[in-house]
């Protein structure tokens, strides 16, 4: 009974030192970021008491200047208008926590809902296709949310069907036999629809919980794309109805506007229903994560701050805020 108890109180101080560590690994991955950002805010009230027009203009080129992108620091700075304009008067010492809350409620008023994992378990195999242009980390991703989704006890297997290049195929292979999950590819130049084909089939045989599909990253050709990427889907469904059951595309955070027109360009290509945005922590354009957030409503489901394994993490909106303002 006592070593139950023992081993009870162990487990949820080791869960509390898992989220801790979490925590910490976000806000030294968001650093340049948040350095960049609230060193923006301070010369934007530079000289000044009260939040009026003038502080209002430089906020706004600040979260432009942040990648947060147009349409999203419109409604940010309209937001701060009206709760000046209620409150009569705002000291310019409250505007970090006025902007933090003002950020936080956008975005939790938008259909982009913090994703958990216990989806895995609504559907088996649970298949996800992954898309993106090449060099975005895709690869990379999928390496360590498949050792993300193995530390949680779930079978995983990955399809190499980025039959055109064939550094992407032997990635995946290292990738596996570094994480320890089957990789299943084919030779170079095959049908990506057949590796497709094949992984789903193993994975069924396997009773593995998740597949994740590597796909070619391409963007050159919209209609190609878009049509390679339907002829796998087509495939997929002959194993598993409904597969995919998620389209997650992979971001990287650092080229800052130009993260916007992939996701606008994929969006239009193929259904995507959830988003990974890497390598944060090597740039100062975190605030794309915030615009890309609100316009596109498609919740981000994982960020990459760091180049360990354990540096792919489920997105919190909250947190991720709150860590750009500590």
């Amino acid at each position: 009974m006592f070593d139950c108890i023992i081993m009870g109180l162990f487990d949820f101080f080791k869960k509390k030192d898992t989220s801790s560590t979490e925590i910490n690994s976000l806000e030294k991955g968001l650093e340049k970021t948040k350095d960049s950002f609230l060193s923006k805010i301070a010369k934007a009230t530079l000289g000044k008491s009260s939040i009026d027009d003038e502080v209002l203009d430089n906020l706004e080129e600040t979260l432009i200047t942040s990648d947060i992108g147009v349409e999203t620091t419109l409604k940010i700075i309209d937001r701060i208008q009206k709760r000046v304009a209620k409150d009569k008067y705002l000291s310019t010492t409250e505007l970090n926590n006025l902007l933090r809350d003002e950020i936080q409620l956008l975005l939790a008023e938008n259909n982009s809902i913090d994703v958990q994992n216990e989806i895995y378990s609504q559907q088996k195999p649970y298949v996800i296709m992954v898309v993106g242009v090449n060099g975005v980390g895709k690869t990379t991703t999928i390496g360590k949310l498949g050792h993300k989704l193995k530390s949680e006890n779930l079978k995983v297997v990955l399809g190499a069907a980025d039959t055109f290049r064939a550094a992407a195929v032997d990635q995946l292979k290292l990738w596996g036999e570094r994480i320890g999950v089957r990789v299943i590819a084919q030779a170079m130049g095959s049908d990506p629809a057949s590796v497709a084909f094949d992984t789903l089939q193993s994975a069924v045989a396997n009773q593995d919980d998740v597949v994740i599909i590597d796909t070619a990253g391409r963007l050159h050709n919209k209609i190609g794309l878009m049509n390679e990427l339907s002829k796998i889907k087509n495939v997929m469904q002959k194993i598993v109805p409904n597969a995919p059951h998620e389209i997650l595309l992979v971001l990287d955070g650092s080229t800052g506007q130009n993260a916007f027109e992939q996701c606008k360009q994929f969006s239009q290509a193929t259904d995507v229903n959830a988003l990974a945005i890497t390598k944060l922590d090597g740039t100062a354009k975190g605030g794309v994560v915030i615009g890309i957030s609100d316009q596109f409503k498609i919740p981000i489901k994982y960020i990459g701050v760091g180049e360990k394994m354990e540096d792919l993490q489920l997105f919190d909106k909250k947190t991720f805020v709150n860590s750009l303002f500590k």
